[in-house]
């Protein structure tokens, strides 16, 4: 059968090119101030998954777990190891796993090759395992006696509790709501995030001693003042639950809702069925919830209009939706951007449309058609322009080309919004709160925040915001000033921890971080430059990695009839042959994967395993620099940019 043009031509990699039969002047080259070819240097490199990911996992690190290259400390299964070097930065591996729109796979390096590695469906694996296994994290030793008040139990303050707790403090979390989960629970439906998997991840951390408050609200049950007095630092994790309405003159009507509102009511329980005609003005990963959502209810023949506008706002649940068979909704979403621009996930736009919602890019809303009881009958659009300048959304609309989509529900999925009331002190006057690249407040002393608050983005970057406030907090209460942070500012992985767990010795308490070929720590010339320098793939030999397609999860793709009713869940989960594989897969950008090709090719076999008694990640391979003659042979056959050729600096 013949190859694949496709994959014959993703496989070609070479660095050097028909014709290229005269070696260049080394002289050119030897004597450049930057680099040398003279002798191997071994430089660990952030790879840009981990750079890509907002809450900061050693990505490469646990998928070097899970492909059994690194290996766990005697007695502890792998699966295990892997999921707590992996919630060291996320507490939320199986809700992650499924719902996070995976900016890391975007940035991995395995792109030139063929395809990203699955990490969200390895993650996805990890999160279930610990959960039926029922895996709990380690409590501190020591408790430090230091009281640290949470305000918002979604997932910048569940990040931020977490974090906390394990340092030893004690934290509360003020949550106004029945469950916590924030937006994790009442903006994502529970076809994407099942509640018992939602559930777990948070008692999880509840169970670190983590205590709660829940149905209270900070500036409206208790004050501010009250929590400055009894607590010793504050983090503001409230979220951003509050929906923007629709940017157009006379915007209000009773059946005109925020996405924010449809989805609380629906997670509620109190939303049974939508009206006929929905229209959902949006384009990012919400407005694709609440049309899948409303495709899902669907509609109920001769219902009360007033029913639906009542259970949004609270009031009751749609008795009627338990005798009534529903039937299906017709859905309408719009966006400024075409539909290969939108913002929501590729994936989601896909099964959106497969499941019979009609997306139409490129169109912005102008104004209401409303009737004699003033309800809105339609949704005036106009087709339209979008783009970025100097950061601003500038839309240019295209007069004449207006039209009316009639609708019986139009839900606004254009923005989030922060109730500060109580809170007023916290507004820096544009809805929202400042702080500095700590999360500290500006000009709260003990004040940090996170998540939504600060500016409404991924639920990753919420638990990233959570974690490195906590660190800020821990430093504050040991009155230490805030620590610079890094330029890449992401968990990595530590030499140290591996010599620990094998029972070397180790001289220093501190890293090494270059020139260290006279160290017992770093047994060849290290240098850690994960801080500040994220490899490309122009720095690895692509080469050496064969074309391997994917292990795909399970997806079930539902249609228009099918998605009627169907609140179960659709992504499956790999299995542990399947997750290995995957991971197998990950090309370890920046770190030894122990490929064996610099010893098998030095052709002064100057390059030499390192003694198993001696070995570790990062310890695997050393180099004689007696024998060594600067041939560089070794580096251009490293596949992951590990080897670099230098003078040890």
């Amino acid at each position: 059968m013949a190859a694949n043009p496709q994959e014959t031509q993703a496989l070609t990699f070479r660095r050097y090119k028909d014709g290229d039969d005269k070696p260049p002047r080394w002289q050119e080259v030897i004597f450049q101030a930057s680099w040398t070819h003279k002798c191997p240097t071994y430089i660990q490199s952030t790879p840009p998954c981990q750079g890509s990911c907002p809450s900061g996992e050693d990505i490469r690190g646990w998928l070097q777990v899970v492909r059994q290259t690194e290996k766990p400390p005697q007695g502890v299964a792998w699966q295990e190891y892997a999921w707590r070097r992996l919630t060291e930065a996320n507490p939320f591996p199986s809700v992650m796993g499924r719902v996070c729109p995976a900016p890391c796979e975007t940035g991995c390096n395995r792109n030139e090759v063929e395809d990203h590695v699955g990490i969200n469906s390895v993650e996805h694996f990890l999160g279930d395992y610990a959960n039926a296994n029922k895996l709990a994290y380690r409590k501190p030793e020591k408790q430090t006696g230091k009281k640290i008040a949470v305000l918002g139990g979604g997932p910048a303050g569940l990040s931020c509790a977490y974090q906390l707790a394990l340092k030893g403090h004690s934290v509360t979390i003020f949550d106004d709501h029945e469950h916590l989960g924030g937006m994790m629970r009442y903006g994502i439906p529970g076809f994407r995030t099942p509640r018992d998997v939602l559930d777990a991840e948070i008692q999880r951390i509840l169970d670190l001693g983590v205590e709660t408050r829940l149905k209270c609200r900070v500036g409206t049950d208790i004050s501010m003042e009250e929590i400055r007095k009894d607590y010793d630092s504050v983090f503001l994790g409230m979220g951003a639950q509050g929906g923007r309405p629709l940017p157009v003159p006379d915007s209000t009507a009773p059946n005109v809702v925020t996405a924010t509102s449809f989805l609380k009511a629906f997670n509620d329980g109190r939303l049974r069925y939508v009206g006929k005609r929905v229209v959902v003005v949006g384009g990012g990963d919400t407005s694709i919830d609440v049309a899948t959502v409303a495709r899902r209810l669907g509609h109920i023949e001769n219902a009360k209009p007033t029913d639906l506008e009542k259970a949004i706002a609270g009031y009751m649940a749609h008795d009627v939706a338990h005798v009534s068979a529903a039937q299906g909704a017709e859905v309408v979403l719009t966006s400024v951007f075409g539909v290969d621009k939108m913002q929501a996930n590729k994936h989601e736009i896909e099964q959106a449309a497969a499941e019979g919602i009609e997306i139409r890019g490129g169109w912005a809303p102008v104004g209401l058609v409303k009737g004699p009881d003033g309800r809105a009958t339609a949704l005036r659009v106009a087709q339209c322009e979008a783009k970025f300048v100097g950061g601003k959304l500038q839309i240019d609309m295209k007069p004449g080309t207006e039209q009316d989509l009639p609708a019986d529900l139009i839900v606004s999925a254009i923005g989030q919004s922060v109730d500060f009331t109580g809170l007023e002190e916290f507004d820096n006057g544009k809805g929202a709160i400042a702080a500095d690249r700590n999360y500290r407040v500006a000009g709260k002393e003990g004040v940090f925040a996170g998540g939504d608050v600060l500016r409404p983005h991924l639920l990753t970057t919420a638990i990233g915001h959570g974690s490195i406030a906590a660190e800020g907090i821990d430093r504050f209460l040991r009155g230490e000033e805030p620590e610079k942070r890094p330029k890449i500012d992401v968990h990595q992985f530590d030499l140290m921890r591996k010599m620990l767990e094998k029972g070397l010795p180790i001289e220093k308490a501190t890293e090494p971080m270059h020139g260290t070929c006279d160290s017992k720590a770093a047994v060849h010339n290290y240098d850690n430059r994960s801080d500040r320098h994220i490899i490309t793939h122009k720095e690895l030999f692509l080469g050496h990695f064969g074309f391997t397609p994917r292990v795909k999860r399970n997806f079930i793709t539902l249609t228009k009839e099918t998605a009627l009713g169907n609140f179960e869940e659709r992504l499956g989960a790999l299995d542990e042959a399947q997750a290995i594989a995957e991971a197998k897969r990950c090309m370890s950008c920046g770190l030894c994967f122990e490929c064996d090709n610099c010893v098998v090719y030095c052709p002064q076999t100057a390059v030499f395993k390192v003694k198993k008694t001696q070995s570790t990640t990062g310890r695997y391979v050393d180099t004689d620099y007696d024998k060594c003659i600067g041939c560089h042979i070794c580096r251009d056959v490293c596949p992951t940019g590990y080897i670099q050729m230098g003078l040890g600096e």
